[in-house]
């Protein structure tokens, strides 16, 4: 199948990280006593930026299937560990530096620690994440270990969609108490929807509709409403503040229907080839801004005006991230490529 390229969703993983970088710098952070610098007005919309992992899963459901699609296991499995490791490996790699030198103790990083972080694995073993933000990532993976599963025996669209309610059926048997807590390992139920969600709309986007998406899509979107409630009630209690459930599943809601218009090919015709950049920036930017950016507001709060700061920051880590996607990302994940899959080696 040839894989059109679709812009708008480059544009779309680009906004979702601003939001939880907006949730982190103008919320979580003074929230948690991590910064000095409180935004408590702004809070008070930026508090629902986390909602942008949301959106994150949901692309991933649509965007993971659709790369996987007719390749082997060999190929996808490849793609995706090119895909994550080397800015993953980097951005620890920095993360570390910069708490170690710069951080005042605000943050620890133990050798065990940062080896355990580069396998991307450290939840398994319990050890704590070099950065927060990291916790996706394993979540991310438990999904690729699914799609894996699928290449593995062949990708169509009757094994998709068996795969698809066979995942539903255990979200709905976990939350019910029916299966061990040890079950949701793999089902992830607190996210599974987003995941069997942007699949649906993805099948919707390459085979058109069919009675099985009209399901599956309302239903993931519902447990998304009633699953992102209770998530909220849960922030909320933690940084004591109040969460309009309205708010949350407008947005969930919100979600779901933009993604809808891009498997419907709605938005194509928004789509312009440099929005290829916002999403090329989206993944570095999640690595590099948490501690990071803490650490420099932490440094520079007495010197410099809040929303200078704020500004000046992202910026900072925008110009990062784009570092990140050229130095690292462009040269090497290539050379990789070509020698995971046997065709050249690497040179030294």
């Amino acid at each position: 199948m040839e894989r059109d390229r679709l812009y708008e969703v480059d544009a779309l993983r680009l906004l979702a990280a601003l939001c939880v970088v907006l949730y982190h710098y103008t919320f979580s952070g003074w929230s948690k006593n991590e910064t000095a610098v409180v935004f408590a007005a702004e809070s008070t919309v930026t508090r629902y930026g986390y909602l942008g992992v949301d959106l994150f899963f949901l692309i991933s459901g649509f965007v993971v299937l659709m790369s996987a699609w007719g390749r082997t296991p060999r190929q996808f499995a490849v793609s995706r560990l090119v895909r994550l490791y080397p800015a993953y490996w980097f951005g620890i790699a920095v993360t570390s530096i910069v708490i170690l030198t710069l951080g005042q103790g605000l943050y620890q990083v133990t050798p065990v620690q940062f080896l355990a972080n580069l396998t991307m694995l450290q939840a398994v073993a319990d050890i704590p994440n070099v950065d927060v933000v990291y916790w996706t990532l394993w979540s991310e993976m438990r999904f690729y270990f699914i799609i894996l599963a699928l290449t593995l025996v062949g990708m169509t669209k009757t094994r998709v969609l068996g795969v698809m309610w066979g995942w539903l059926a255990l979200t709905f048997a976990v939350q019910a108490g029916l299966l061990p807590q040890a079950a949701d390992l793999m089902v992830q139920s607190e996210f599974s929807h987003y995941f069997v969600g942007g699949m649906a709309l993805f099948l919707l986007y390459r085979f058109g509709m069919s009675w099985q998406i009209a399901l599956l899509v309302p239903i993931c979107l519902g447990n998304a409403v009633y699953q992102a409630v209770r998530y909220a009630n849960a922030v909320g209690e933690r940084y004591h503040v109040s969460y309009s459930a309205v708010a949350v599943g407008a947005v969930v809601v919100a979600i779901f229907l933009v993604m809808t218009l891009v498997a419907l090919r709605v938005t194509k015709p928004l789509g312009r080839p440099g929005m290829v950049t916002a999403g090329a920036l989206t993944y570095p930017l999640y690595l590099l801004h948490a501690s990071i950016g803490f650490v420099l507001f932490n440094l520079l709060d007495d010197y410099v005006n809040a929303y200078v700061l704020l500004a000046g920051v992202i910026v900072l880590m925008l110009a990062a991230a784009y570092g990140v996607h050229r130095v690292v990302e462009q040269p090497l994940a290539p050379r990789l490529k070509r020698w995971a899959l046997g065709k050249q080696p690497v040179p030294a």
